[in-house]
C-alpha cells in the first residue's frame, strides 16, 4: 500500500514523464509513447515506470532505446522536478501490455459470441 507522498510523488512523475516521452516520440517518426503508470518505492530511490508502446510491434525495439537513455532521460526529469524534489529517483522502465492483453480478451470474447449466434 503506498504512502501518501509516494502517490504525489507518482503522480508527479507521471505527469512530467509524460511530457518528456511526447518530445522523445516525435524524435522517432510513427512511434506513440505513453506512461501509463509509475510506482515509486517507500524510500523514493526507485521509480519503476510503465510505457505503452504504439505500434506494438516497435515496442520492445523503443524500450531498449528509452532503457539506452535512462541517464539522459533522468537528467531532463530532473530540470523538470529540481523544485518539487531533492532526489530524482533512479528510473527503470517497462513495457505495460495491459492493451495486448485487453484486445487478446476482446477477441476470445467476439469468437465466442460469434459461436453462440451460429
Amino acid at each position: 500500500m503506498e504512502t501518501t507522498r509516494q502517490e504525489k510523488i507518482s503522480r508527479l512523475l507521471q505527469k512530467d514523464l509524460s511530457e518528456l516521452f511526447l518530445h522523445y516520440a516525435r524524435e522517432h517518426q510513427g512511434v506513440l509513447i505513453s506512461v501509463s503508470e509509475v510506482r515509486v518505492t517507500t524510500d523514493l530511490s526507485i521509480a519503476r515506470v510503465y510505457l505503452s508502446i504504439f505500434p506494438t510491434a516497435k515496442g520492445e525495439e523503443m524500450l531498449e532505446q528509452i532503457v539506452k537513455d535512462t541517464k539522459s532521460i533522468r537528467f531532463e526529469l530532473g530540470k523538470l522536478v529540481r523544485h518539487q524534489l531533492r532526489i530524482v529517483p533512479e528510473l527503470t522502465f517497462f513495457k505495460d501490455d495491459s492493451i495486448d492483453k485487453l484486445e487478446h480478451i476482446d477477441t476470445i470474447l467476439n469468437a465466442v459470441k460469434e459461436g453462440e449466434t451460429e
